[in-house]
């Protein structure tokens, strides 16, 4: 490019020079050789061409000028240039530890994607310096153009303006060559950074073959072939050089992942605002001891050290590659953060038996990262792997060991016996590399069944901490059925955790990257059915999203404060309104979802469509009708969930609502399940439409020497202390029969349609003992 440059600039520069050689000739006669354009061409032609030249070179500066977007990439490329530099270094100076090569491998394989998108956008830039000199050469094919350049006395004329329009050209021409060279010199340093990374990147493939390899072969010699001597070597400085790699290592990687840490922090940070805020306003209404009652064992300590495990685990499992100390540490700081998670709760048995995890899991590691194979350390290494088998059989034979008693927990702990009774085989015949791993891969899985069911429960806890917040803000303070909600919210992330466990478990055994790419392969996999073709992993992904759905929907309700069985008497109508709506948008965004990340064709979905179509005519009407009525009683509102709603001589409580059918609380128990078709056709009464009251009536019979004043004084002085009932409503009274000593009487009142029998009872309880107090008596 830059060849082409100088060669155009030299070209420009003779086609503009000839103007001022043509203007120094002497002699007065014009050139014999003028066509007959040129006499056609007059003074005004030439100022526009000369115009038009001046916007060219004027734009074309412009355009020549990188943006932001170019300085930031070169910036970017000079960045990649460093970062060659240390992970260059890394690797050539790095063990043959497979989790690091993995790491650099990854790191590589990034570093080609970025080189790749580097050189598309010096291509991009390169093309567009080019169509910016292209433009400038056209200048020189114009006709008014060339016939200036004939033309000496025009020259003249326009001379003040040529020697503009020569400056203008000389300044973009300059622009240019500078451009050429910034350019030329990225794609150099772009080639050479992408042939490093080939060969760091064979390099690093090399090395994971034969770690691969020496897995399966027998690296080191027998256990009793290896003689004393071997001890020899001087240890410290292999000690030192170890550390010196793994610390450069690490702190390579971290300025890496600042930006993601970073970011994990202030997420961190959200949740742990959230839940502190919701704690403080338990604390201020006096319900913060309640918790207790929720069964919880965390947030009722406080929201730090939970956010804290949370954010760990989340870190941990976005850095799967990540160096051996930088993922080793994480772990350990995860054990020590549960430990005070359990500090006084856990019995004394527990607790050592939990430490003895940790010390296990610090001692392998430190073994497997900086201590040099030796005759010594296989022999300290099989009996630390002895002791810990047979300190775990003991534990587990004990029947209430509050930490070895969870089920899986168990399964785990026979998971973790064998992986060490293996680990001790290997080592024995010579395998050190495999026994490490599976030792270490051994701990790992035994404190992390621990540390999920940690994060399992502060997951439960949070959400019954967003319930029961939402309940004291609305005046409820009653504790609800959490246990058999604890265990329908179980289900799903019991299934999250174990898929958590397997996924940490098989890193550390340095097969998760093998597994994942075996699951991709597979799961992209396609299949081909007549015309229709589609993968796997769609129509897992289709299944998946349309379960999400359906488990949002069902599960949307918790975090709003409502619960199944709930039967207030303030209950919130136009929360469980909201909820409908949003439950009916979770379900018919989830499908959509599924059909479009299914990758399924729309003209199939078409095909379907009208297949249901038939369907519905022949025989599908009564869903069909269901659902849209369904929907419009959703919006219309017209019943809400805790209505008092009367139909075909049936009454109740509305319980629940969803697209089909509706379902009814008896007063009797029994549950009335409605379809939604039978709803909007018949005349329902609801009683609580606009409010939740009703008139009540009692008559009863009075006997005694009184009078109609003094009755109504005793019965509504009787009414007003009656805090069920209605007060802004005026009781009513009326007289059914009057007589000398004897009065028939009705009264109508106001109360709570949830508590019409209550209010009733104690209502003629009140009056029996009033008028018995004034020496009449009363036939209720």
């Amino acid at each position: 490019m830059l060849k082409k440059n100088s060669v155009l600039i030299i070209t420009v520069l003779i086609f503009f020079s000839s103007f001022f050689h043509a203007q120094e000739k002497p002699g007065n006669e014009p050139q014999k050789n003028i066509s007959t354009l040129m006499n056609e061409t007059t003074s005004g032609d030439y100022l526009l061409a000369i115009e038009k030249a001046g916007e060219v070179l004027q734009s074309s500066y412009i355009d020549a000028e990188f943006t932001t977007e170019a300085y930031l990439v070169f910036s970017d490329i000079d960045k990649t240039d460093k970062d060659m530099d240390v992970i260059l270094r890394s690797v050539k100076a790095a063990n043959l530890n497979v989790r690091n090569q993995q790491m650099y491998q990854t790191i590589l394989e990034q570093l080609k994607i970025k080189l790749d998108n580097q050189s598309k956008f010096i291509n991009k830039q390169d093309s567009i310096q080019n169509s910016i000199q292209s433009r400038i050469a056209s200048l020189g094919k114009d006709k008014v153009v060339m016939a200036f350049v004939k033309d000496t006395l025009r020259q003249k004329q326009f001379q003040k303006e040529i020697q503009e329009l020569t400056k203008q050209y000389k300044k973009t021409a300059a622009l240019l060559s500078k451009n050429a060279k910034t350019l030329n010199g990225k794609k150099r340093k772009i080639l050479e950074n992408k042939t490093a990374v080939f060969y760091a990147l064979q390099t690093v493939e090399e090395r994971l073959q034969k770690s691969e390899i020496n897995l399966i072969k027998k690296e080191y010699p027998l256990l009793w072939n290896v003689g004393a001597k071997a001890d020899g070597e001087d240890i410290s400085a292999n000690f030192s050089g170890k550390i010196g790699v793994e610390k450069e290592v690490t702190l390579y990687y971290i300025t890496r992942i600042i930006t993601g840490l970073f970011i994990a922090g202030i997420f961190m940070l959200l949740i742990w605002v959230y839940l502190h805020n919701n704690l403080k306003y338990l604390k201020k209404a006096g319900c913060l001891d309640n918790l207790e009652a929720l069964n919880f064992s965390f947030l009722n300590k406080g929201a730090f050290v939970p956010v804290l495990v949370l954010g760990l685990y989340i870190v941990i499992l976005s850095n799967l590659y990540a160096p051996v100390v930088f993922t080793t540490m994480l772990h350990f700081i995860l054990l020590i953060s549960i430990s005070f998670l359990f500090r006084g709760s856990w019995q004394k048995t527990s607790r050592y038996n939990w430490l003895f995890l940790i010390l296990l899991f610090t001692v392998s590691s430190f073994i497997n990262l900086f201590v040099p194979v030796s005759f010594t350390e296989r022999c300290v290494f099989i009996l630390i792997n002895a002791g810990a088998v047979f300190y775990i059989i003991k534990q587990l034979k004990i029947p209430d060991n509050g930490l070895f008693k969870l089920k899986f927990f168990r399964w785990t702990g026979f998971i973790f016996i064998c992986f060490c009774v293996l680990s001790v085989i290997l080592n024995i015949f010579g395998r050190v590399s495999l026994s490490h791993t599976l030792s270490l891969a051994a701990t790992v899985a035994l404190t992390q069944v621990i540390a999920l069911s940690v994060l399992l429960k502060i997951f439960i806890e949070i959400i019954l901490l967003q319930i029961y917040r939402t309940r004291v803000q609305r005046g409820i303070v009653t504790i609800f059925d959490h246990k058999n909600l604890s265990d329908n919210l179980k289900t799903p992330f019991i299934i999250i955790t174990v898929y958590l466990w397997f996924v940490v478990t098989a890193s550390y055994l340095n097969i998760w990257g093998s597994i994942s790419d075996s699951m991709v392969s597979l799961l992209k996999y396609t299949v081909h059915i007549g015309s229709l073709s589609f993968t796997l992993g769609s129509v897992l992904l289709f299944f998946a999203m349309i379960w999400i759905a359906h488990l949002l929907q069902k599960y949307a309700a918790y975090f709003f404060g409502e619960i199944e069985d709930e039967d207030e008497e303030n209950i919130n109508k136009k929360q469980h309104s909201r909820l409908l709506i949003i439950r009916l948008v979770l379900l018919t965004g989830g499908y959509l979802l599924a059909v479009l990340a299914s990758g399924i064709p729309l003209d199939k979905v078409s095909i379907i469509i009208g297949a249901l179509g038939v369907g519905v005519g022949l025989g599908l009407q009564g869903i069909v009708s269901n659902f849209v009525s369904g929907v419009i009683l959703i919006f219309g509102r017209a019943i809400q969930i805790g209505d008092i709603i009367e139909i075909s001589s049936q009454q109740g409580r509305v319980k629940s609502m969803d697209l089909r059918t509706t379902k009814i609380n008896a007063p009797n128990g029994s549950e009335i399940i409605i379809p939604n078709g039978s709803l909007l056709s018949q005349n329902i009464t609801n009683w609580t439409y606009t409010d939740n009251l009703k008139q009540v009536e009692i008559s009863f019979n009075l006997k005694g020497e009184t009078t109609p004043e003094d009755i109504n004084g005793i019965i509504r002085e009787t009414i007003s202390g009656m805090p069920m009932i209605e007060q802004t409503r005026p009781c009513q009274i009326y007289y059914n029969t009057l007589s000398k000593e004897s009065f028939g009487v009705l009264i109508k009142f106001w109360c709570s349609i949830y508590r019409t029998e209550e209010v009733i009872s104690e209502t003629k309880q009140a009056l029996f003992k009033a008028f018995g107090n004034h020496n009449i008596d009363i036939t209720i």
